[in-house]
């Protein structure tokens, strides 16, 4: 699995990432694909469709980042960034005590499109 410094060389990747899918997003997509409609936004059309976006995982003691490629057979992760200390604190801030995967937004994302200079 790459780091943070293996996908800031990789610009194909970082030029695909979707900044806007979140992991509900993506299931609806990829996991409920043909059963929904697109709502003006997005529709997979074939098995050859895929996405690249992050997720934020607060399961771990310290938040961490992962790097998703989905497509309609499932998802990998191809990369795992861990969450500054000072974007931490404010990750554990926003989410409380809740555990679980979320979309990458605000602060994170930001330093994330920093980072890759996307």
């Amino acid at each position: 699995m790459m780091g943070l410094a293996e996908l800031r060389k990789n610009r194909h990747l970082i030029d695909a990432i979707d900044w806007d899918m979140s992991p509900e997003e993506a299931v609806r997509l990829y996991l409920e694909w043909g059963n929904n409609w697109s709502r003006g936004y997005r529709m997979i059309r074939s098995k050859e469709d895929e996405s690249y976006y992050f997720v934020l995982n607060t399961w771990e003691e310290v938040p961490v980042v992962y790097f998703i490629r989905r497509a309609s057979e499932g998802a990998i992760e191809l990369a795992r960034v861990e969450v500054p200390k000072r974007l931490s604190e404010t990750v554990d801030q926003g989410r409380g005590i809740h555990r679980g995967i979320y979309a990458v937004e605000d602060e994170l994302r930001d330093w994330l499109r920093e980072e890759l200079d996307a």
